[in-house]
This record gives structure tokens, sequence and C-alpha cells, in this order.
């Protein structure tokens, strides 16, 4: 489970120099959509479409980076936390081929196999631990 919570931080780096990246080449995106608008009608309305689209985008890739970056660290150091955060992470992630979707449905399958441990049913490494 360590490994595996490490590559989830890697990942969620990865998501978010995505978005770094989205940020700094924004207006370079926009110039390549605005060049396909030349013959349709309303290309005000269609370019204010893809500014929001792109933004919602650029969020989800966010969020996506900031769960899977709390899910990895919790991951990496209790095998049983982190499970809410690695189960968004995981679902946010599927969109994006092929890495996203790999780690996404590895720790999907991960997750749902192995039932988390209750608090109770841990094993006591001594009996002064009981108390």
């Amino acid at each position: 489970m360590k490994t595996l919570g490490i590559c989830w931080i890697a990942y969620g780096i990865f998501r978010l120099c995505m978005v770094i990246a989205a940020a700094l080449l924004a207006p370079t995106a926009t110039l390549m959509f605005g060049a396909l608008l030349a013959r349709v009608a309303d290309p005000f309305t269609w370019m204010d479409v893809f500014h929001v689209l792109y933004v919602c985008w650029a969020g989800l890739c966010f969020i996506g980076g900031i769960l899977a970056i709390l899910g990895g660290l919790t991951l990496a150091r209790r095998p049983n936390a982190g499970r809410g955060f690695l189960f968004a992470a995981s679902f946010l992630a599927l969109s994006d081929l092929p890495v996203g979707a790999a780690i996404g449905v590895y720790t999907l399958i991960v997750l749902i196999s192995a039932p988390p441990v209750a608090r109770s049913e841990r094993p006591r490494a001594n009996a002064q631990e009981a108390f």
C-alpha cells in the first residue's frame, strides 16, 4: 500500500503541473480555438463556452491533484487511512488516459476488494495498549 500511496503522490503532482501548464498556455489555446470559429455563427458565444469548459477542466485537475496528494500521503503512512480521498481521486482520474485510468481502476479494485479494518479488530502489540 505504501507503493500505491507514492504513485498517487506522483500522479497528484503531475495533475497540479497540468493546471500550471493550462494556465500558462491559456492564451495559445484561446488563439487556436478562435481560429476555428471564423466560419461559425455567433463565435463569441462559442468562445465563452470554450473558456468555461477550459476553467472547469483546470479546476477538475486541481481538485483531483489535491485529493491524490492527500490520499497518497495518508495511504503511505497508514494502510487503511485515506480511503475517502482515494475513492474520490480514483473517480476523477478515470477520465485521464492512460495513466489516470490505470491508477484509478487499480486503486478502485484494491479499495473495494479489501474492506477497511475496524479499530476494534486490529491486533494489539501488547496488553498495555488495551487500557
